[in-house]
């Protein structure tokens, strides 16, 4: 029985490492979409140079982009990167401010469930109707719209998971992390 307690002081850490696991390989993904981008702008670039037939390259620049963008929105949410508006927060008292936050992320997250929901569905009938993409690239919709489910499946959890931070009485990771660039001296996102 001893190992018992042991085992269980040791989850939570378990489910915060795989939590902040889950967003890091989001955020990476991001920079991965980014990168691919960045190669076949070029490669476009050149490929035009040499006059080859690079068309298709915007097609799939643009799955990538937003693959980047929803890929990537659970990492920037839980490093305060998002835009914040916090002229009320600021203001009001300590505990105030604690409600308006759970408020705030509890309202966000049936936002982000909703948006998701819908992506899923959408995505479910693409792939139903064996929807394929009406552009130069001819893949079925359903593969470059899985990253918009993903991310907002990554980004409503990371946002429950802030809640629940803060209901149990802890700094949002989103306000920490903001609080340490400022004591590091680093105001750039306030740029």
């Amino acid at each position: 029985m001893p190992s018992q307690p042991a085992a269980q002081a040791e989850s939570p850490g378990l489910t915060r490492r795989a939590l902040d696991g889950l967003y890091a390989l989001g955020g990476q993904l991001a920079a991965l979409c980014v990168l691919i981008i960045f190669v076949l702008m070029i490669s476009a670039s050149v490929g035009r140079w040499l006059e080859c037939r690079v068309s298709w390259v915007s097609d799939v620049v643009a799955w990538l982009c937003a693959a980047a963008a929803f890929l990537g929105m659970a990492y920037s949410f839980r490093n305060g990167d998002f835009v914040r508006v916090t002229l009320v927060l600021g203001a009001v008292p300590a505990k105030t401010r604690r409600w308006l936050e759970v408020i705030s992320l509890c309202v966000a997250a049936v936002a982000i469930g909703y948006l998701g929901f819908w992506a899923a569905r959408f995505t479910y009938e693409s792939w139903e109707f064996n929807d394929i993409a009406g552009n130069m690239v001819a893949i079925p919709i359903w593969i470059p719209q899985m990253s918009f489910v993903i991310g907002a499946l990554v980004f409503a959890i990371a946002v429950i998971d802030e809640c629940v931070c803060v209901l149990r009485g802890g700094k949002p990771s989103y306000v920490a992390r903001v609080e340490e660039r400022h004591a590091r001296g680093d105001f750039s996102e306030e740029l």
